[in-house]
């Protein structure tokens, strides 16, 4: 098990699989140049709290969501954002108990896919393309389980399996900030033994899905297999698949979202 995900400084962070991380929380605009809006982090009241979103993009384009993992933020994507902006209409945002969004204190898997659910409302995208890495991932199952249609494409990077996990070390808390505890212990105990509905519900997804799976991440591509269709690809990688091999990553993903 790998405790600790190696990340290319300034943005240090940890996945589902990780224990503990930082992450940097959203600062203020930074413009660009060119066709596209500028790069701005936004604030947007949505399902009684607040959630920090990255926007960059022509608002004409196609929208698509971008969804970090566990203890991760929208910084999580530096650099995919602006590969993808070139073309899309994307929304990054820090999900809640991370960065510097809210901090609730309960953190159940449905709710969290509706915090995203209505912030696609609050920026008024009907459809999204929906890029999941990890705890994202099943946030991006959860929301095309219970929105079909505000999903276009769904694509899932190395997400935690529909079976209950063993084996995992403990948490242990240390000096992290850049997220909740809570928010881990909570979505630790959901992965460790999770809602039968979970997995149940992944068998009733009908929008096309792409699932991307490490040949060396600890998590076994369970969730592609229950996805009616889904098409899975493995990549020489671990479970950072969008860090350690990104040319592959967006090579497979933009030609997905493009079919």
């Amino acid at each position: 098990m790998v405790n600790v995900c190696p990340r290319t400084p300034p943005v240090m962070s940890t996945c589902a699989q990780c224990p503990a991380g930082s992450g940097e929380p959203g600062g203020g605009a930074r413009p660009r140049s060119g066709g596209r809006v500028a790069d701005v982090i936004r604030d947007a009241h949505v399902n009684g709290i607040k959630l920090v979103y990255r926007e960059e993009g022509d608002p004409a384009a196609p929208p698509l969501l971008l969804l970090h993992g566990r203890t991760a933020d929208h910084n999580d994507w530096n650099g995919i954002t602006q590969r993808f902006a070139a073309r899309r209409h994307v929304f990054v945002p820090d999900l809640r108990g991370h960065g510097a969004s809210d901090r609730p204190g309960a953190y159940p898997l449905p709710e969290m896919a509706e915090d995203v659910a209505a912030l696609l409302d609050h920026v008024g995208a009907a459809r999204a393309a929906v890029v999941g890495h990890s705890l994202g991932g099943v946030i991006a199952c959860h929301l095309a389980m219970r929105h079909p249609d505000r999903v276009a494409r769904l694509v899932l990077e190395d997400p935690p399996p529909a079976h209950p996990l063993t084996g995992r070390p403990p948490l242990v808390e240390d000096e992290s900030t850049g997220f909740d505890w809570r928010m881990m212990h909570d979505t630790e105990r959901q992965m460790l033994n999770p809602d039968p509905a979970w997995a149940e519900g992944l068998t009733r997804i009908t929008v096309p899905t792409l699932a991307l799976s490490g040949t060396q991440s600890p998590f076994e591509p369970d969730v592609a297999a229950r996805i009616p269709g889904a098409r899975l690809v493995r990549i020489e990688a671990g479970h950072l698949i969008h860090m350690a091999a990104r040319k592959e990553f967006l090579q497979v993903v933009e030609a997905f979202l493009d079919e």
